[in-house]
């Protein structure tokens, strides 16, 4: 039997239908010293940057919620608040998507 081919999802176009949630970064968010752990585990090309910030002294990271699929690759508690992999400074929340709608407007 063949196995399923994992596709990477896009940025080119809209999503099939939207998250649940969606990936907030709150304010413990440090840039990972210019080097943003959480970057390398999200699936979707340039849902998550790297963007500068005056009020810290490297940056931090920006999700883009018009992209987020709600995977939770970024966070970094699993079951029973265990560490798995994601941002270390715990400074991913996921937000429902009908809360981020209410305070910031309608995600695509």
């Amino acid at each position: 039997m063949a196995e399923a081919v994992k596709k990477k999802p896009t940025t080119a176009g809209k999503r099939k239908r939207k998250p649940k949630e969606v990936a907030f970064i709150n304010d413990s968010c440090t840039g990972c010293a210019g080097s943003p752990v959480c970057l390398g585990y999200c699936p979707v090309p340039a849902c998550m940057v790297y963007v500068d910030d005056p009020d810290t002294v490297f940056g931090r990271v920006w999700v883009d919620p018009d992209t987020c699929i709600g995977c939770q690759k970024c966070t970094s508690k699993g079951p029973d608040g265990l560490f798995l992999d994601g941002c270390p400074w715990d400074a991913i929340d996921m937000v429902a998507t009908d809360e981020w709608e209410a305070e910031y407007g309608e995600v695509d």
